[in-house]
């Protein structure tokens, strides 16, 4: 299990360099963008989920690959064949956990900021709809909240339409229980005597 650690100083200080305004925000422990919503009780629209894909682009004489960070609303999921056309690109692949260890990623930990490792980053334009997002910081307990026309401007996303809306819904929240005040209520009648 990953240890806790907190939002990443890297990305804090990129993008206090970039005078790009955010605001850490710390939760209890998770590892999928639908937790996070879950736990903070914000719309699914309003968490940006990220994905790692490494996509065979062509080039002048043979095909590189490369590697892309999509981010997209955490209420969809990518569609793989639309992203390969926004991507231009003949062939393109989830990256899995053992890849992205490889690249020194803790999965279920990945940023949006793809810039900062030298990847490209694409962006589905269903969560430009949103002004603010909760995005991921390298940390299972804190995130940043950000304005996505910042994220944008600090990543200079390939923006496309290669998302698609899940069914999912998030749960309602139980109301607690109130426990019943002491001194109140019926008296407990005594224990009927038996005859004999």
């Amino acid at each position: 299990m990953p240890a806790s650690k907190p939002a990443s100083k890297k990305i804090i200080l990129h993008l206090g360099k970039k005078n790009v305004k955010f605001e850490v925000v710390k939760h209890r422990k998770v590892y999928t963008a639908y937790d996070l919503a879950q736990t903070m009780g914000t719309e699914l629209d309003k968490v940006a989920k990220t994905l790692l894909v490494k996509a065979e682009l062509p080039a002048f004489k043979k095909t590189e690959s490369r590697h892309y960070v999509v981010i997209v609303p955490a209420s969809y999921y990518v569609d793989l064949g639309k992203l390969k056309k926004a991507l231009n690109a003949k062939k393109i692949e989830l990256v899995m956990e053992k890849g992205m260890k490889k690249l020194g990623i803790e999965p279920g930990a990945l940023t949006p900021f793809g810039s900062m490792r030298g990847f490209g980053t694409a962006m589905d334009k269903a969560l430009l709809k949103t002004k603010e997002a909760l995005v991921g910081a390298e940390s299972f307990t804190e995130h940043l909240r950000m304005k996505v026309k910042d994220l944008v401007a600090v990543e200079a996303p390939v923006v496309g339409s290669f998302g698609k809306k899940n069914k999912m819904k998030l749960q309602a929240r139980a109301k607690p229980k109130k426990a019943p005040k002491k001194g109140k209520g019926k008296p407990a009648r005594p224990a009927a005597k038996k005859r004999r």
